[in-house]
């Protein structure tokens, strides 16, 4: 015998949940790929930049990972590993910060997870107690939730493309004297752009100004977290800098987050990692291991084999970022000459990452009978009219409607680009 149960609709069921599971706010971007998702199955033709995701059919892992992996799996590695990482990997990262970026950090500066996210939240919670300010840019990548899940007081810098989307020192400064942490992601998600050395330098500088203030006072410190997750992802002359690289007494304030997934085409494998002062590492290894946040094993084990094979990790990497590039490249061009046109596009040149700006200036105009008022009425006019996905500015903090998008090219082939601006086009010139 089979029992149907049945539930209160939502709103009613809501009334027994705690306050913070009330206020939180779910994924813009998952709402948004719902709507794709509906509008393909009914046959619509649709150029999907929404995603930060690779499609394997275009992206496909390294070869060496996928094989490591198996064999992995076959040596029986399917058992639980270690809550802050299995000690091949950690061993391996401390080698591969040193040989690629010149870091050399202890194996006690080093903690393994379930990709980088979990590493951001865990920053939020092992260094914010309700209350503590966290200052941070906006457009950023999930700093407006984490900043609420914990408790935070966000302080949110607007940046705009005058900047080049990131916040300066200047910016900072205001702030540095309440703040507990200060968040910066380059090259960033959303807006693909990659922070100047000169700046990076000066925050660094700012962050161990006030941190020499606190310590004669006896005060509790300041700590930078730098999520580089993309740091291998960068375009033409656009080059990633670390704040510890520039400043290194710098380094016991600074947190860098890092993760296998997205140099490595390798989202769905959950592997990522930090490099942190040990005394916070400790902790946000116990909060982590609370929540099961660890990375599988099998691909603990062979992550560390493909970071200490350079050749072959260097081969895969040259291939990705070409493809990567390719698809950027074309989506810049395609907007350039539509605006070299009179069209209202604008777009910013790729440096880094998966993502490319895209402007189109429509707020206030009437577009296919619709008077435009903000970034979600554009997308959905041009999801709609013209089969393209993208996801505003406000999925990532922003509050302005400015006309402002994220197009992410890691699931599209070169053909959805170019089948997408005749269609563009002619909603454009419409």
């Amino acid at each position: 015998m089979v029992t149907a149960l049945e539930f209160p609709p939502l709103e009613v069921g809501d009334a027994g949940l705690s306050a913070l599971a009330r206020g939180v706010i779910g994924s813009e971007i998952l709402k948004i790929a719902g709507e794709i998702r509906a509008m393909k199955a009914k046959g619509a033709q649709i150029c999907n930049l929404t995603v930060g995701d690779f499609d394997p059919a275009y992206f496909p892992i390294p070869a060496e990972l996928c094989e490591g992996t198996r064999a992995a799996l076959a040596e029986g590695h399917t058992n639980y590993p270690p809550s802050d990482g299995v000690l091949v990997l950690r061993e391996a990262l401390v080698r591969f910060y040193e040989r690629e970026l010149g870091l050399k950090y202890p194996l006690e500066s080093v903690l393994v997870a379930g990709g980088a996210r979990p590493l951001l939240y865990g920053a939020y919670r092992t260094l914010i107690d309700p209350g503590d300010v966290a200052v941070y840019p906006v457009p950023s990548w999930n700093n407006n939730h984490y900043a609420y899940l914990s408790g935070a007081k966000a302080v949110e810098i607007p940046v705009s493309a005058a900047s080049n989307f990131f916040p300066t020192a200047d910016d900072f400064r205001p702030h540095i004297g309440s703040a507990r942490l200060l968040l910066v992601n380059s090259p960033l998600n959303p807006t693909g752009t990659v922070i100047s050395k000169d700046e990076l330098r000066r925050i660094a500088e700012l962050v161990l100004e006030e941190n020499r203030r606190r310590e004669a006072e006896g005060l509790r410190p300041v700590f930078l977290v730098y999520d580089q997750v993309y740091w291998m992802l960068t375009h033409g002359e656009a080059h990633h800098e670390t704040p510890v690289s520039l400043v290194p007494e710098v380094a016991p304030y600074t947190l860098l987050l890092d993760a296998l997934s997205k140099s490595f085409c390798a989202t769905g494998m959950r592997v990522g990692w930090g490099f942190m002062p040990p005394a916070v590492r400790r902790r946000m290894a116990d909060i982590l291991g609370h929540v099961g946040a660890w990375a599988p094993k099998a691909e603990q084990v062979a992550t560390a084999a493909l970071l200490d094979a350079p050749d072959a990790m260097h081969a895969f990497l040259a291939g990705a970022k070409a493809k990567v590039k390719e698809r950027l490249d074309a989506l810049f061009a395609g907007f350039s000459t539509m605006q070299r046109e009179g069209l209202p596009v604008d777009a910013i040149a790729p440096q880094g990452a998966i993502y490319l700006s895209a402007r189109f200036d429509w707020i206030g105009k009437t577009i296919r009978g619709r008077t435009i008022q903000t970034n979600d009425e554009i997308r959905k006019v041009l999801l709609e009219e013209a089969g393209l996905a993208v996801v505003p500015f406000q999925a990532f903090g922003l509050r302005e409607e400015n006309g402002w998008f994220r197009l992410s090219v890691g699931a599209v082939s070169m053909d959805d680009i170019q089948a997408a601006f005749p269609r563009l086009r002619a909603l454009m010139s419409g």
